[in-house]
């Protein structure tokens, strides 16, 4: 019993995802929704499964395998906007399809179930940010978060105008913005990870999603929590946080507590199983 226990965490996340892509497929009328997110879900079940068996790179491989199939699949070949412009541009055609569904499930309401987990384990631009040498902040988080609020913005004036300026052929600059804007991304956030000594500066100070993320991940059924009987105060989980979370409070206002990406480093690391 004990033994199905710990894979319950990964069913609950595939039955989650599976219920996500039979809803859509049936009420779309569109098989490609039940390949996309079951095809997501397997691919995060998997990291959870290998995570459970101190498999090493296991987020590592679902940051790749979800990663790449939305960068390269659905934005590069398909040509489907993901970015945060595409969710503005199909919510003001009125039409709840790609990005918006992607949006609603991944961003908006996903997190009350899974948190920040789109930030560890989905993301294409952190999937290229973690292989950085700075996995560990080399210094004191910098309070400069209001950044992300000019860039969440600046991508809903930038389709706004368009459609005031009654732009022509707007879904071929939706993809030359999804190219531009994720070049502009890879830039950024590599030359910040250099300049701060920290592979999730641009998680932390630049991302527009986080805006979307942030207050629902408050509310995340999935958290990590500490036992207080087995913690001995070490410190080492939050030296090896990437995102700065004060773990050891199980309180859902720790310091920097909707920051959690759920990378299990704390977890790894833990030199008593306290987490």
């Amino acid at each position: 019993m004990k033994q199905f226990r710990q894979y319950l965490q990964p069913l609950i996340i595939l039955i989650v995802f599976e219920a996500v892509a039979v809803t859509l497929w049936l009420t779309k009328n569109n098989i490609f929704y039940l390949f996309n997110f079951s095809y997501i879900g397997l691919s995060i079940s998997l990291g959870l499964f290998l995570f459970i068996n101190k498999y090493k790179y296991a987020r590592r491989i679902v940051q790749l395998l979800v990663g790449l199939y939305m960068l390269v699949y659905l934005g590069l070949i398909c040509r489907e906007n993901m970015q945060i412009e595409g969710f503005w541009y199909y919510l003001f055609t009125g039409v709840f399809e790609a990005a918006t569904i992607h949006y609603a499930v991944a961003k908006i309401f996903g997190p009350l179930v899974f948190g920040r987990g789109w930030c560890g384990y989905a993301c294409w631009t952190a999937m290229v940010l973690d292989f950085l040498p700075y996995k560990v902040p080399a210094h004191p988080r910098k309070k400069i978060g209001w950044i992300r609020y000019i860039t969440f913005a600046l991508s809903l004036i930038f389709v706004s105008a368009l459609f005031l300026a009654k732009v022509g052929n707007i879904e071929r600059i939706m993809f030359w913005a999804f190219i531009i804007g994720n070049i502009a991304y890879y830039g950024i956030g590599i030359a910040l990870a250099f300049a701060l000594k920290d592979n999730r500066a641009f998680c932390k100070y630049i991302c527009p999603i986080t805006v979307f993320l942030k207050p629902m991940s408050y509310f995340s059924l999935i958290r990590i929590k500490c036992d207080k009987d087995k913690c001995v105060g070490c410190g080492k989980c939050k030296r090896v946080c990437p995102m700065d979370v004060d773990v050891t409070d199980n309180s859902r206002s720790r310091k920097n507590g909707t920051e959690c990406i759920l990378c299990m480093e704390c977890v790894r690391n833990c030199p008593k199983e306290a987490l």
